[in-house]
């Protein structure tokens, strides 16, 4: 697989700075149940990078040291980490909102049938990848057999009281098959809403819509297709600045499995650490101080996160 960090790294993209830290999202390691084309990870079955109990307990001793309010769990499908039940309890206790980056499927592997009653009774919240509401689009953009695997567990995480308006809240995510930019948010919400309630009665509470960007696995299938420049040029040129100011990475920072800092999880798979400092920073380093207006690092995949209505982690910018 061809690497596309290379043609990544030069950019004039606009200078930007952190805001604060409200966030701290967290990959717990690329191991997987599946192996998604356009996933940024490369995460699979095969992956065996974990974080262990000692950096698990870090990332607590940083949200205590500096009251952060969300810890947004991913991987590789982070319910495969061991102490993935322990870090979410913790964090609830400690009154957090906790996101589950949920692949669906997972609910329904050996020894996790129990996984969808225990994020339930700590009140995660699902945000669950479903890249559309028909079969043969989702299976080929995930593996075969995933679309009514997903269902399933749409179906068990509602049983639960997921998606219904109530205090268990269900998002779905969607991402575009190839090089193109997401549809407008809410009209697609409408569909998806529309389409999944007639077909199977599932309900759900947001779509949020996610830019691919060309990194690791979706970076090298653009690059096997001859798509990769003319990707770039399609995020450079709908650009728009007004989503400079909403951009994740402004208010969040990104731990890899190790522990170690970075601006966002796309920076993580860059291997683009955080720039506040000479050296790489590890969650050791953000017990005194987290690197509030320090800059942050910017490539050519940063226009992806500025195209259009704009992506973030939470969706469309301007929804």
């Amino acid at each position: 697989m061809q690497d596309t960090r290379p043609l990544l790294l030069q950019t004039d993209f606009p200078q930007i700075d952190r805001l604060g830290v409200d966030t701290l999202q967290v990959n717990l390691g690329y191991r997987c149940n599946q192996s998604c084309s356009h996933c940024h990870v490369n995460a699979g079955p095969s992956r065996t990078e974990s974080m262990d109990r000692e950096t698990v307990d870090l990332v607590l001793r940083v949200i205590d040291a500096h009251g952060v309010k969300v810890l947004d769990l991913t991987g590789g499908a982070p319910e495969l980490n061991p102490h993935f039940r322990y870090l979410a309890s913790a964090a609830r206790r400690r009154g957090l909102r906790v996101i589950d980056r949920c692949n669906l499927s997972i609910l329904l592997e050996p020894g996790q049938e129990d996984l969808a009653e225990f994020l339930a009774a700590e009140g995660v919240v699902v945000t669950a990848s479903l890249p559309c509401y028909l079969e043969e689009n989702v299976d080929a953009q995930r593996g075969k057999g995933v679309y009514s695997r997903s269902i399933e567990g749409l179906l068990r995480l509602n049983a639960l009281g997921y998606g219904r308006g109530g205090p268990l809240e269900l998002d779905l995510v969607f991402n575009p098959r190839g090089p193109s930019l997401p549809p407008p948010q809410q009209p697609l919400e409408q569909d998806y809403k529309r389409e999944l309630r007639s077909r199977f009665g599932i309900e759900f509470d947001r779509l949020l819509t996610l830019t691919n960007l060309p990194v690791a696995r979706f970076g090298a299938v653009l690059l096997a297709q001859n798509q990769f420049a003319a990707y770039l040029e399609l995020l450079r040129s709908s650009f728009e600045e007004r989503n400079l100011e909403h951009v994740m990475c402004r208010r969040l920072i990104s731990i890899d499995w190790r522990g170690f800092a970075y601006d966002c999880d796309f920076n993580q798979m860059l291997d683009l650490p955080l720039l506040a400092s000479d050296r790489r920073l590890h969650l050791r380093d953000l017990l005194g101080e987290l690197p509030v207006g320090a800059p942050i690092r910017g490539g050519e995949h940063c226009w992806g996160c500025t195209a259009g209505q704009g992506s973030s982690c939470s969706g469309a910018l301007a929804a």
